[in-house]
């Protein structure tokens, strides 16, 4: 079954299948979202009298039966059947016969995808951001626990200055609070509402769009009908790229713990359960869970270029092109997730090596101490500069390891608290209790 096709047409097998792809695998995904969907579209279509009362509680009551069946996974998309849009259609037809066909009055399959996917992603953009928290506390608690333990901050790979794991957790931290900000920048864009655009340039029937914005939760409409159609595409690059933001705070940490974890470093430790082993070097404790991390993470970061890239100058309207999008988007979101949840693993297993500046090979990460020692005895920088870069190069170079560093965001003043307080300020912008309602009142009215 098509929802584009007549009687006295038919298509090669050779090209459905080719124009078909993978679209059943991932429009499983979208089964309840399209439910949800239909079911607005249905009390639209009541209220500007295109179904009847009775027609659309028929409907509406036969939906909410197929919508039981995605929270079951029992709904499956019969080997005819093009997409999910066309099974949920069918089952009702088979149920209610002719009043099952007025469903799809004044939409199209271009509108109704529209809607299912910015539903879904809408939906997984929540589930995202709420397994980034537990994440995030996790790090803000090992970075108070850890906060006087020093390890050697690095620019150029080469010893820069006193660093301490306090400071490495904590940039963790924060990093995320600029991730989920970007994730509410993509949440606001999918959370507008495509339905009715059609085909991209509208109906001829007096609809309700507001209705169905409502019903649906979402914040405000996609107003012009051809953007509406323009924004598929965008509206998953955007994701894509708020997805790469977060995916790049966990691959730069993988690869900090896969050099931590190096015996030339030898800053922390992990439970033999959580490494893996060699097949003949018996010693070895491989960082495999972070390089999995890092490289799923990269994997991710290259999202963004791969929707551009797909999407690059495709005129305004509906291209076939854009079916591809879900195959690389849709993935990306339980990967995250997965990511998440091991190093979540990984690090409240975490052994953190103390004293690891006792050793001598560090000394020199203190030179600026010293610097900064002199410049308030009142000796002008530069020249306090010189003084010990000419002890460090003639071997005359004394330091101890005492450092103050007070301001906000050091060493000595981590300012977790006002980290986790961005977070939550950041989080309360999200206001997902508003779709949840929606939502609820949809299927239980």
């Amino acid at each position: 079954m098509k929802l584009w096709s007549k009687d006295n047409t038919d298509t090669s097998r050779l090209v459905e299948k080719f124009t078909v792809g993978k679209d059943k695998e991932f429009d499983i995904l979208l089964a309840p979202f399209d439910v949800i969907g239909s079911i607005a579209h249905a009390k639209m279509l009541a209220s500007v009298s295109l179904l009847t009362e009775t027609e659309a509680n028929e409907i509406i009551t036969e939906l909410k039966n197929i919508y039981q069946l995605t929270h079951n996974s029992q709904l499956t998309i019969d080997e005819n059947v093009e997409d999910i849009h066309s099974q949920v259609e069918l089952l009702l037809t088979r149920k209610l016969g002719d009043t099952g066909k007025k469903i799809h009055s004044a939409r199209s399959r271009n509108d109704q995808v529209l809607v299912d996917v910015k539903l879904f992603v809408r939906n997984e953009i929540e589930e995202l951001v709420n397994a980034v928290q537990p994440f995030f506390q996790l790090l803000l608690q090992q970075s108070e626990k850890y906060k006087d333990h020093l390890l050697p901050g690095y620019t150029h790979l080469q010893l820069a200055m006193p660093s301490s794991f306090g400071l490495w957790f904590g940039a963790y931290a924060e990093s995320l609070v600029d991730d989920i900000i970007t994730l509410k920048a993509a949440y606001q864009v999918v959370n507008k509402n495509p339905l009715g655009s059609a085909a991209g340039y509208g109906s001829s029937f007096p609809i309700n769009r507001t209705l169905t914005t409502q019903l649906l939760g979402f914040a405000d409409l996609n107003y012009n009908v051809v953007y509406a159609q323009m924004g598929r595409g965008k509206a998953e690059r955007i994701t894509a790229m708020a997805l790469a933001n977060l995916a790049d705070t966990l691959a730069k940490l993988s690869m900090d713990a896969c050099l931590y974890l190096n015996q030339n470093f030898d800053f922390i430790s992990f439970p033999a359960e959580l490494t893996t082993g060699s097949s003949i070097m018996p010693h070895k404790k491989n960082p495999d869970v972070f390089e999995l991390i890092r490289s799923h993470s990269n994997q991710i970061r290259a999202l963004p270029n791969e929707i551009m890239l797909m999407t690059t100058n495709l005129p305004s309207g509906y291209h076939r092109d854009l079916q591809l999008l879900k195959e690389h988007l849709f993935p990306a979101f339980q990967t995250l997730k997965d990511c998440l949840e091991m190093a979540y693993l990984m690090l409240s297993n975490i052994s953190i090596k103390e004293n690891i500046l006792a050793d001598e090979k560090y000394r020199f990460l203190f030179s600026v101490e010293e610097v900064n020692k002199l410049v308030l005895q009142g000796v002008p920088f530069r020249d306090a500069y010189k003084q010990v870069g000419i002890a460090i190069e003639e071997g005359k170079f004394i330091n101890t390891t005492d450092i103050h560093h007070v301001h906000e965001g050091s060493i000595g003043n981590l300012c977790n608290d006002n980290i986790a307080a961005m977070m939550q300020q950041t989080l309360k912008t999200f206001e997902f209790e508003k779709v949840h309602v929606a939502i609820k009142q949809l299927l239980n009215n």
